[in-house]
């Protein structure tokens, strides 16, 4: 199978004969001694000999600008330890080693002499796979930027890109269990939280192992940390702030099989807890396959098919589609034949066709993945929204709008743009695949009036070793290459070309071949963009920090109508339930209040006293209202109309006014939005 690299990070997960591969490893930086004048604060003490040498002099900044703020570039998705993923065979090399460089850069066993068994490495660039083995110190073949199998985050790789400028990574912890059973080469069990929790300890060791380089704990550059205050002192000390996030398929084991789930409550309570005190402060939901918390956005093409044989293999159930109800849809999953994938379908069935105008997942968030959407949030974290469906997302920005909850990330291209405003409302944070230089900065303009209005910095994911492509080179002969030594964004570093034992790279004529190439790329966004990009990148700490910061202090408010006394025009009759107006405030979603099946229907609330009302939360069960209004008064007699819309199409809806005096507040529907009544499983009241 061929796959289109730079296709940006929805490329993670591939077909792996039976099916698709699942992102990320981190990409590498250099470092060695390579020609730094005098020791600074910035020099180990004692590197490892031999080792890559870094290519970068002058002396990294520090502190934070004339405002406060903290500077520098953010990585927003990267997967430094994916090599320990899908069986610990998929992705060759370690990003570092205590027995030095050459154990770190080698190719996996099956690989030699001559890369003939090197199936992911065929299924993913093509052609028979074959390939020189040998890493250090020639590294003929590899890393490339078309190399999805190998190590491209080695420490000092990672290290260079500190020196260039950059002061936040997010390293997401990866794996897929379904990827690892069926590929031939593993060398451990396929649970995916064993994966994580192995992935998470490794970036601590890595940690302890650059610590060492530099006297002791704490004195190393490569700094984890689990709170945005401790992120700034790190920033503000020079130093990288290195975030943990989770990206995986079925967290905690929330898979679901023939569409029953396989968790409870219980299990995403522990299975939060304990990524928490991992350190994970950041997660997706779901990813590729959808699984019992949401359904996921579709990939297109053959490798959209295979990832679809897989999604089939996990849980007994194909994608499925519908009409889309509004202008944002899912991507085309296309009829591409996958033939290796699809061999591996029990005899008789095979992948369903698609209508060309369905182009949205059933699948939306489900309710345990509301609830593990409010317990991430109940612990300050921050959620992925990129791979979620339309439908899932809609509903996630719903519920973080309803409680003014600005921890929303989308962080390597892959979600819908028309969300872009929603998010930046919020307060959250994007970032942009790293795409080629020329598209990157297409891209990064096109939403520049955004950041603007909102006052906000941008980001970009490297997705390294997340088996998705990086950029290729523009040439030697391009009429504007990048020119070494050049200097790094804040002025104060030289950057030279990075050389790892024999070899020495050029993005001119390399691309993106491993993670100390960042800077160089950064570099080529420049000559080819111009500053105004790399302005905006180099905002994207401080940015991003905000959006974490302000996740951490949100305290959800009270409703005012929690438990308040209502009545209504109606209520739906039910021999074994009650639709009662009380039912709209008791904190349950599980109940809800219902109508007569007519228009002109009401729901009033009695405060119980005058309060300062300036939101009103709605959350529709399916019999939704379409035209409706909020009504607020102070003796429950004379009404007045403080919002209202005619365009409403059911979810949870956030209704935001200048806030006022009122004892009593109502929801009056003028028109439904279905055939049956109204009928609302929660109303919120809040203070302006």
């Amino acid at each position: 199978m061929t796959l289109s690299l730079r296709s940006h990070g929805r490329l993670k997960v591939l077909a792996v004969l039976c099916l698709l591969l699942t992102l990320l490893t981190p990409a590498q930086a250099q470092a060695g001694p390579g020609g730094e004048d005098a020791p600074g604060w910035w020099d180990p003490v004692q590197r490892p000999a031999p080792d890559s040498r870094i290519g970068v002099t002058g002396e990294p900044f520090k502190g934070t600008d004339a405002q406060g703020r903290v500077r520098g570039f953010v990585d927003a998705h990267d997967h430094i330890m994916s090599n320990e993923a899908f069986g610990g065979r998929l992705i060759c090399g370690k990003p570092f080693s205590e027995l030095g460089v050459a154990d770190a850069l080698k190719d996996c066993p099956e690989h030699y002499p001559d890369g003939s068994l090197a199936v992911f490495d065929f299924i993913t660039k093509g052609g028979d796979g074959r390939h020189d083995p040998d890493g250090w110190p020639t590294f003929k073949d590899w890393p490339a930027h078309d190399s999805l199998t190998h190590q491209q985050n080695y420490y000092a790789w990672i290290e260079r890109a500190w020196r260039g400028g950059q002061r936040v990574l997010v390293n997401d912890l990866v794996t897929n269990g379904v990827i690892c059973s069926v590929y031939f080469f593993k060398d451990r069990g396929c649970d995916e939280m064993t994966s994580i929790r192995l992935q998470a300890r490794k970036t601590y060791e890595m940690q302890a192992y650059v610590d060492r380089m530099y006297g002791g704990p704490g004195k190393g550059w490569f700094r984890v940390v689990t709170d945005s205050a401790q992120a700034r002192q790190v920033i503000e000390q020079g130093k990288m702030a290195v975030v943990l996030g989770v990206e995986t398929s079925e967290p905690f084991g929330c898979k679901q099989i023939l569409d029953v789930a396989q968790c409870d409550r219980g299990d995403i309570d522990r299975g939060l807890d304990e990524l928490h005190a991992l350190g994970v402060r950041s997660m997706f939901l779901c990813h590729k396959f959808d699984n019992a918390l949401c359904g996921v956005r579709f990939d297109s093409g053959s490798l959209g098919t295979a990832i679809n044989v897989g999604q089939f293999l996990s849980t007994g159930t194909f994608w499925k589609t519908e009409k889309c109800t509004g202008p944002q849809a899912d991507n085309p999953i296309g009829a591409a034949p996958a033939a290796g994938a699809e061999k591996q379908l029990p005899p008789g069935v095979s992948v369903p066709s698609y209508a060309t105008d369905a182009r949205c997942n059933t699948r939306g968030l489900t309710d345990l993945g509301e609830y593990a959407l409010r317990g991430m949030m109940r612990r300050g974290m921050m959620i992925e929204v990129d791979h979620m469906s339309v439908k899932a997302t809609g509903r996630v920005l719903d519920v973080l709008e309803s409680e003014s909850y600005p921890g929303v990330l989308s962080s390597h291209s892959w979600m819908d743009a028309d969300w872009t405003e929603r998010v930046y409302r919020l307060g959250g944070f994007i970032a942009q695949y790293m795409h080629g230089a020329e598209g990157f900065t297409a891209e990064a303009r096109r939403t520049a009036a955004l950041r603007d209005k909102y006052g906000v910095g941008y980001g970009y994911g490297t997705d390294m070793n997340g088996v998705g492509g990086w950029p290729g080179p523009r040439g030697a002969d391009t009429p504007n290459p990048v020119r070494y030594p050049f200097r790094s964004a804040d002025g104060g570093s030289v950057v030279d070309r990075p050389v790892t034992g024999e070899r020495t790279w050029d993005v001119n004529t390399d691309g993106a071949a491993h993670y100390g190439l960042v800077p160089d790329w950064l570099e080529d966004i420049r000559v080819t963009g111009g500053q105004d990009v790399i302005g905006d990148l180099f905002r994207g700490a401080e940015s991003y920090l905000t959006t974490w910061g302000s996740s951490e202090r949100h305290r959800p408010a009270a409703s005012l109508a929690a438990g308040a006394a209502t009545s209504a025009s109606s209520s739906e009759w039910n021999p074994f339930t009650s639709y009662a107006p009380g039912r709209a405030v008791d904190g349950d979603l599980r109940t809800r209040w219902a109508s007569h099946w007519s228009d002109q229907q009401w729901l009033r609330i009695d405060l119980g006293a005058p309060r300062t009302v300036g939101r009103v939360t709605l959350d529709w069960e399916r019999a939704y209202g379409r035209a409706y209004r909020i009504e607020v008064s102070a003796d429950g007699e004379d009404w007045r109309t403080v919002w209202s819309t005619t365009a409403g199409d059911g979810g949870l809806d956030t209704a935001r006014f200048p806030a006022v005096p009122a004892r009593f507040v109502r929801v009056t529907g003028l028109e439904r939005g279905t055939g049956w009544g109204y009928s609302l499983r929660e109303v919120g009241v809040y203070g302006g």
